[in-house]
């Protein structure tokens, strides 16, 4: 800790606290980067928000729950220029359930309009305007997460805020230009790492320890990525959307190591929890027993570990689980055999990223165990908190004979 002075005030300054107004700064930097990127391109069009006042469906062909041709809409503008305006817009349908829309006299849409002169000369409309609840649902997160947290809550919203901003303005613009994606993801996990461990834990031996701990491990998890995601054979166009990116115009992306990348990615999250995790307990175990030799403090990480990686593996199967769940119906209801199942492509590519994930945060917790108990071998014997040293000299009076 340090102190400076002030208008002849002393004001404790920690680590902490710096790397918390740094981060604040960064996000409000890339942030405004973000809201300076989002103006569009093209003077001439412009993206308005309307309510569906009518509908025509004379030109849309239905069959079940597929739609193809179009609908044409007349949609009241909410917002810009042309608010209050009734303008026609059209909405085309390819027969795609993931990605069409069908509207209905009252919804809110959010409309391409292509301005010519003074008018909108064309419209179509883009999607339902959904950004309302989101945003409600995220303050909803935001209040909940600072009751229950208070000061980690607000650092913890402060490194998902940094970490949206990293992802938006550092790696995905990298991936589309080309960079080596395998290298460029390690970049920014370890930034992240640093930023997110570092932020919640302050500047301490145990965000050191975490930190070195999640990054050996996700090491260990690119090592096997790469070298089984070749012998699979799988080229990672299974991931959503990857075959549509490609075809719009990015045609010399590597999509393997972008897959590569991507399963790395997905499992950082539960590595830093684990990491944090085993830290954080040898540490409670170095302050609540002093004397305790490394062996056995390292014994107690590596049982946090064995605790925390039993859950944590099967919370990676079930995330990456329900993000196939309908495939894994459609199987089950067609009666596919096991042998099918197992080397469809998009099946293998998910026990590949199930797997790979797993057994990177294995390997965090040993690793970390180690890290943390090395680190702290040579802190200070006498570690008491400030109420029980409070409380020991309250006792040390008390028991003083009277003079």
């Amino acid at each position: 800790m340090r102190l400076i002075e002030f208008t002849g005030k002393q004001i404790k300054v920690t680590s902490g606290k710096v790397v918390f107004f740094i981060m604040i700064l960064l996000c409000g930097l890339g942030l405004g980067t973000i809201e300076a990127d989002s103006e569009p391109v093209q003077t001439d069009v412009v993206e308005l928000r309307g309510v569906v006042t009518a509908v025509d469906n004379s030109e849309l062909i239905s069959s079940g729950v597929g739609h193809l041709g179009s609908q044409t809409l007349t949609v009241t503008v909410m917002n810009g220029p042309f608010k209050g305006q009734s303008i026609g817009a059209n909405n085309g349908l390819i027969g795609s359930l993931e990605i069409d829309e069908i509207y209905s006299p009252g919804d809110t849409a959010i409309v391409a309009a292509q301005i010519t002169g003074d008018g909108i000369s064309y419209a179509k409309t883009i999607s339902q305007y959904r950004q309302r609840w989101e945003g409600i649902l995220f303050a909803v997160f935001v209040v909940l997460l600072v009751l229950y947290a208070g000061t980690v809550g607000l650092k913890a919203l402060l490194s998902f805020v940094a970490s949206v901003v990293i992802l938006w303005e550092f790696l995905l613009p990298g991936l589309l230009a080309g960079q080596n994606p395998l290298l460029l993801t390690g970049l920014t996990l370890t930034l992240l790492t640093i930023m997110i461990i570092f932020l919640v834990g302050g500047v301490s031996r145990k965000a050191v320890a975490a930190t070195i701990g999640t990054l050996a491990g996700l090491a260990v998890a690119l090592l096997l990525t790469v070298i089984f995601g070749q012998l699979l054979e799988l080229s990672g166009m299974t991931a959503p959307f990857a075959p549509t990116l490609i075809l719009s115009g990015h045609f010399d992306l590597n999509m393997q190591e972008i897959f590569y990348a991507a399963v790395v990615l997905g499992a950082s999250g539960a590595a830093m929890d684990i990491a944090m995790d085993v830290a954080a307990s040898m540490l409670e175990v170095k302050q609540a027993c002093p004397d305790i030799s490394t062996r056995k403090l390292l014994n107690s990480g590596l049982n946090v570990g064995r605790a925390v990686v039993g859950t944590m593996t099967t919370t990676l199967l079930l995330a990456y689980s329900g993000g196939y769940l309908t495939m894994l119906m459609l199987f089950v209801s067609k009666d596919t055999s096991l042998l099918r199942i197992l080397n469809f492509k998009m099946v293998a590519a998910e026990i590949f990223r199930t797997l790979v994930g797993s057994i990177g945060l294995v390997a965090v917790a040993p690793l970390t165990a180690l890290v943390a108990a090395w680190l702290y071998r040579s802190m200070p014997v006498v570690m008491f908190r400030h109420e029980e040293l409070q409380m020991q000299v309250q006792e040390d009076i008390l028991s003083e004979p009277v003079r």
